[in-house]
C-alpha cells in the first residue's frame, strides 16, 4: 500500500510541476509561481532545480524594487495580481515568512486612486510583498544548496536572508544546520570559528533523464541510427554505429565486480562504434571536426571555432606537417570583422563559426566569462562552463532548443533512473523542504554530503549563476525563455559533457585549457584496454593502436600485443590515461562518468589489488 501511495504522490507532484511550468510560460515574471514550483521541486528531491527557481524569483524581487530595471514593469504587473487578494495559495507560499494577516493588510491598502475605470495596484504594496517573498527565496536557496552540498553558497544566502530579517525562525534553524555541516566538513569542534570562504562549494545532484524531458531521442531507433551512420560515413568510412551491451558502472567499493544478486554481470544497452572492415595498425579510424569547443585562457592563441593553436608569423605560408591533398600550406588566421579579438585559424573555421554560432555572441563580451581561473583545480569546471556557453550560442543562433543541437542530441549522459536518484538518505527517506525533518538533520550531521546515487557535479556558480550571466550577456531574456534555459536543461547538457569532452593541457603550466565535444568520437565506448588512441588538434583523429596496452600479465611474460582492428570488432576508445593504476582510473570514472569503470581490465586488476590487501 505504501508503494502505491508513493507512486500516486509522485504522479500528483509531477502533474503540479507541469501545471506551474505551463503557467510560467504565460507569466514568466511571476515571483510567486517560481516559489510554488521551487517547493514542488524540493518535494520531488530536486534541490538544485528548487535553487534555480528560487534564484530567478530573487532576481525578480530586485527588479520590482527599482523602476529603472529592465524587467520592472513586467514584475510589477505580475505582482499586482497578488496584492489585491488574500487567497490561501499566496499564504501557503509565504508560510513561515509573512506575519499573520499580512496578505489581508496588503489587500486593504493595495490600490491607488482610480484612473478612469481602472484600479491601479499600489507599487509600494507590490514591493512590500516582494520583500517578503525575497525572505522565502533565501530560505529555499540556503536549505536546498545545503542539500546539494554547496555549503559556501548555502551559508552566503542564509546570511543575506538573516541580514534582511534577523528574527526569521526558519533561517535561524537553517543556519544551525549549515553550521553543523560546516564543522563536520572542516573537522572543527563547536568552540572553533571558521571562515565561510573555506567551505566546500562543489556538491552533487541527480544525473538523470528528467521525467518531463521530451528532447532525449530514442537513440536505438532506425531513424537515429540512420542519421548517426550518415554522419559517421563521412568521418569514419570503415565504421558503423550499432547497439552494444555494456557493464553498468558501480559505486567505488560497492558491488565491485558489477554483479547482481544472481552473480551475472549487471549490464545496459548503449551505442557503440564497430569496424565494418579490417583496420591496420596505425591507420586512421575517424577524423572529426567540431565547433563545440572551449578555451579558458583569455590570451590563449587558439582558434575560437576549432580550438587548434594559431600559427606563428614564421609558420604562415610554410608547408604543414603531415600535409594531405593540397591542404599543405599554413594559412593566415582570420579575425572577425566586428569583434577583432575573436580569431579563427583559417577562412573555413570563420565561415563555420558564422554559420553555426558566432553572430549570437559577437561583440557581447561572453568570451571574458570564466577565463583564467586562479586555482588550477577550477580549470576543468571553467571549461565545462565555457562548453555550455558555446552550446547556448549554437542553440540561439540556430534557433533551436539547446538539447536539439546535433553536437549533443545523441550523446548519452550516463544517467541514473529517476527512482534511484529520488532517495535522499541511506534509510531511503525522501528529501523534504522541512528544516526539522530527520533527513535534513542526517544531511547536516554528515557534513552536507549528498546521497551516494547523485553523481552530477554541481555548484551554484557553474550550474545557475554563471549560465544566467552568459544568457544576459547574449541579450536573452532568462525569464521569458525559461523553457529553453531552465536549470534541468543546463544540467542535462552538463551530464552529456562530463566524461565525453576531451581536453588539451597547456604546454606552459600543464593545466587543461582547451576542451571540445566530438559527438561521433565519444560514441566509441571507453575501455582501459583500448584498440585505438587519439589526437586532437583542430580535428579529432582516432588511430588504430600499433600495440595494445601492456597488461600486468604481458609485462610479467615480457611480451607485447599487436594492434589493428578486425571486421566486426568494437572500437574501444579511452577517455583517461590508461597507464594509470586501476584505483586512479576508477577515481576518474567516478568523477566523470558517475561510477567505477567496469571494463575487464579494471575488474581483473581490482581483484588482484583486493587479494594483496587481504594477504
Amino acid at each position: 500500500m505504501a508503494g502505491v501511495e508513493a507512486v500516486s504522490r509522485l504522479a500528483a507532484l509531477l502533474e503540479r510541476r507541469q501545471k506551474l511550468t505551463d503557467e510560467l510560460k504565460e507569466a514568466p515574471y511571476d515571483i510567486i509561481l517560481y516559489l510554488r514550483r521551487a517547493a514542488i521541486y524540493a518535494d520531488l528531491a530536486y534541490p538544485d532545480l528548487a535553487t534555480g527557481d528560487a534564484y530567478r524569483a530573487l532576481l525578480l524581487t530586485d527588479e520590482i524594487s527599482d523602476e529603472s530595471f529592465e524587467y520592472h514593469e513586467q514584475t510589477y504587473e505580475a505582482m499586482s495580481a497578488y496584492v489585491s487578494t488574500s487567497d490561501g495559495a499566496l499564504r501557503d507560499v509565504l508560510q513561515g515568512v509573512a506575519p499573520a494577516g499580512l496578505a489581508e493588510e496588503i489587500a486593504a491598502t493595495s490600490v491607488s486612486e482610480p484612473s478612469g475605470n481602472e484600479v491601479t495596484p499600489d507599487l509600494t504594496a507590490c514591493q512590500k510583498l516582494a520583500s517578503v517573498a525575497a525572505i522565502r527565496c533565501y530560505q529555499i536557496l540556503s536549505l536546498n544548496l545545503l542539500l546539494c552540498g554547496s555549503l559556501r553558497s548555502a551559508h552566503s544566502f542564509c546570511e543575506r536572508g538573516l541580514a534582511a530579517d534577523a528574527s526569521n525562525a526558519e533561517l535561524q534553524q537553517i543556519k544551525k544546520l549549515i553550521d553543523t555541516a560546516a564543522r563536520k566538513r572542516l573537522r572543527l569542534s563547536n568552540d572553533v570559528g571558521y571562515n565561510s570562504a573555506d567551505l566546500p562549494e562543489r556538491g552533487l545532484v541527480r544525473r538523470e533523464v528528467y521525467p518531463w524531458n521530451t528532447y532525449e531521442p530514442d537513440r536505438f531507433s532506425a531513424e537515429s541510427l540512420a542519421f548517426l551512420n550518415g554522419e559517421l560515413a563521412q568521418a569514419a568510412p570503415k565504421c558503423e554505429v550499432r547497439a552494444t551491451e555494456l557493464p553498468i558502472l558501480t559505486e567505488q567499493g560497492s558491488q565491485g565486480d558489477g554483479s547482481n544478486n544472481k552473480g551475472a554481470a549487471a549490464t545496459c544497452w548503449q551505442l557503440g562504434v564497430f569496424a565494418k572492415e579490417p583496420i591496420a595498425p596505425g591507420e586512421p579510424v575517424l577524423r572529426e571536426y567540431s565547433l563545440l569547443t572551449a578555451n579558458n585562457r583569455s590570451k590563449q592563441s587558439a582558434c575560437d571555432a576549432c580550438g587548434t593553436e594559431l600559427p606563428t608569423l614564421a609558420e604562415i605560408g610554410k608547408k604543414k606537417k603531415n600535409a594531405k591533398d593540397g591542404d599543405d600550406v599554413v594559412a593566415a588566421p582570420v579575425s572577425c570583422p566586428e569583434c577583432y579579438d575573436t580569431v579563427f585559424c583559417d577562412e573555413f573555421c570563420f565561415e563555420q563559426a558564422q554559420e553555426k554560432y558566432h553572430p549570437s555572441v559577437c561583440e557581447t563580451d561572453v568570451d571574458s566569462i570564466a577565463k583564467d581561473p586562479k586555482d588550477a583545480r577550477d580549470s576543468d569546471d571553467a571549461l565545462y562552463v565555457l562548453l555550455l556557453a558555446r552550446l547556448l550560442a549554437m542553440a540561439a543562433h540556430q534557433e533551436c532548443h539547446p538539447l536539439e543541437v546535433n553536437e549533443i542530441k545523441y550523446i548519452w549522459g550516463d544517467f541514473m533512473p529517476s527512482a534511484t536518484n529520488a532517495k535522499g538518505s541511506a534509510s531511503g527517506e525522501e528529501l523534504s523542504l522541512s528544516v526539522s525533518s530527520p533527513a535534513m538533520a542526517a544531511m547536516a550531521a554528515a557534513g552536507g554530503i549528498p546521497p551516494a546515487a547523485w553523481s552530477l557535479p554541481f555548484s551554484f556558480e557553474a550550474n545557475i549563476a554563471t549560465p544566467l550571466h552568459i544568457l544576459e550577456k547574449m541579450d536573452l531574456d532568462v525569464f521569458a525563455e525559461l523553457a529553453q534555459y531552465d536549470v534541468w536543461v543546463l544540467n542535462t547538457a552538463y551530464s552529456k559533457f562530463r566524461g565525453t569532452a576531451s581536453a588539451r593541457k597547456s604546454r606552459r603550466d600543464g593545466r587543461p585549457d582547451v576542451a571540445a565535444v566530438h559527438p561521433l568520437w565519444c560514441l566509441a565506448n571507453h575501455d582501459c584496454d583500448p584498440n585505438v588512441t587519439w589526437e586532437w588538434g583542430g580535428r579529432m583523429v582516432l588511430w588504430a593502436r600499433d600495440e595494445r596496452v601492456q597488461l600486468d600479465k604481458d609485462k610479467a611474460e615480457g611480451r607485447t600485443r599487436p594492434g589493428g582492428i578486425t571486421a566486426g570488432q568494437e572500437i574501444l576508445n579511452h577517455y583517461c590515461d590508461v597507464n594509470l593504476p586501476v584505483q586512479l582510473r576508477r577515481e576518474w570514472a567516478s568523477g566523470s562518468l558517475g561510477g567505477a569503470c567496469m571494463c575487464q581490465r579494471c575488474k581483473n586488476e581490482a581483484a588482484v589489488e583486493a587479494e594483496k590487501e587481504e594477504a
